[in-house]
């Protein structure tokens, strides 16, 4: 039992505090009141969360993916860096914690929630928190709006997946190539193909940017490229064939060494994508149909595949990592946008946006690169994206005395 955590009866108490940053919603704990790495603190973690449990019912779980995570936060102990932040993805259904990843969207949380513990000196206008995310050994700046001493709440930003408006926090992950493979292209392809069991072919693109992902095109294993969480999950036969895609990519990147075990050793890694040209759509609700989605608005569509169910929204490092690849000629997604007609602003290296269809509605995101065709494929000026973040609750979390040990 640690020093900081408190006994009440038959049960421990845990500091903690329950954040939204950005589509996600998580758990946040401090370094200090866990134990080092290792199956304790797995164990401390998903009974914290309430997993195995498709309900999640015995703690602080939402039952979906985006409200299944946690944060872990403390000084740093590099001199480049203010905050250490450890990013967890805890299963719902089965028995699995991955620390393999970082999430942006959680991301956006952790340098309001740090300024606000007093664990960065808060500057006038906007604080700038210099954050390494100890999953991928990365270092990110999230840029943090003020007001009264504190993260300020109130602004003007809107994010699709997200009532109302906030104060815009805007997440630089420039920094941030190669996060898991030391390469851009861990392949050196802009393309490869990949061999299914049932004989057939399928192009993929395989990028590494903030977080490792690999890219197919939609129609290739005959998709729309519009479908919607429930379309996918409800779709067994296709679930698998996309968890053979992912396994398959996970050995293409070396996260495992036998693509039949990557449920085990490479649940999240690689983030997997299917890209499609932009068209209009409905929005994905989880209580209705949801509004037009306008083709319009957007560079591309693209859904996320990750741990066997479809992304709601979109992940915030899978964002940067997407348009690291829309930027690289060759790649899938580069040859997407350049043929659907949206290339026309893009060709340019000062081209400053993409935009991406998800199920929830679009994500505009920084991306303004400054050459090509080097050994990283695209040098970038700034690989950015805005979110929204707000503290919901701070309190104690209590978990059984016999957990402590599990």
């Amino acid at each position: 039992m640690l020093s900081s955590w408190s006994r009440v009866g038959e049960q421990i108490g845990i500091r903690c505090s329950i954040v939204r940053g950005g589509t996600s919603k998580g758990v946040f704990l401090m370094e200090d009141d866990l134990p080092p790495p290792g199956s304790e603190r797995d164990a401390l973690v998903k009974r914290i969360m309430g997993t195995p449990d498709p309900m999640q019912i015995d703690g602080l779980g939402g039952t979906h993916l985006i409200t299944s995570k946690v944060a872990v936060i403390g000084k740093s102990k590099s001199p480049d860096a203010d905050i250490d932040y450890t990013f967890a993805q805890i299963d719902i259904e089965r028995d699995i914690i991955d620390w393999e990843a970082n999430c942006g969207n959680i991301s956006a949380g952790v340098g309001p929630f740090s300024i606000d513990a007093d664990l960065v000196a808060a500057a006038d206008d906007v604080t700038n928190v210099r954050i390494r995310n100890i999953n991928t050994g990365k270092n990110f700046i999230a840029r943090v709006p003020m007001a009264e001493g504190h993260a300020a709440v109130h602004g003007d930003c809107e994010i699709d997946g997200v009532p109302g408006t906030g104060a815009e926090v805007l997440l630089d992950f420039v920094d941030t190539p190669g996060a898991k493979t030391g390469k851009v292209l861990p392949t050196g392809n802009t393309k490869d193909i990949m061999v299914l069991e049932d004989g057939s072919e399928i192009e993929v693109s395989l990028c590494d940017y903030a977080n490792p992902a690999l890219f197919f095109r939609a129609e290739d294993i005959g998709m729309r490229g519009d479908e919607g969480p429930k379309d996918l999950n409800n779709d067994h036969e296709l679930v698998e064939r996309i968890a053979e895609i992912h396994a398959k990519g996970a050995q293409m990147f070396g996260f495992t060494d036998d693509w039949r075990r990557a449920d085990e050793t490479s649940a999240l890694l690689p983030l997997t994508f299917f890209v499609s040209p932009p068209t209009d759509y409905k929005s994905y609700s989880l209580h209705d149909a949801g509004d037009i989605v306008n083709g319009a608005d957007m560079d591309f569509k693209s859904r996320l595949y990750f741990m066997r169910k479809c992304h709601e929204r979109y992940p915030g490092t899978g964002s940067m990592v997407t348009a690291a690849a829309s930027r690289i000629p060759g790649t899938l997604v580069n040859d997407i946008v350049i043929a659907s007609g949206a290339e026309h602003r893009n060709r340019v290296p000062t081209a400053k946006h993409m935009r991406v269809g998800h199920p929830g509605g679009t994500m505009t995101v920084q991306a303004i690169a400054k050459s090509a065709n080097n050994e990283l494929g695209v040098e970038f000026e700034s690989l950015a994206f805005p979110r929204t973040a707000r503290k919901i609750m701070d309190g104690t979390v209590y978990v059984p005395a016999i957990a402590e040990c599990s």
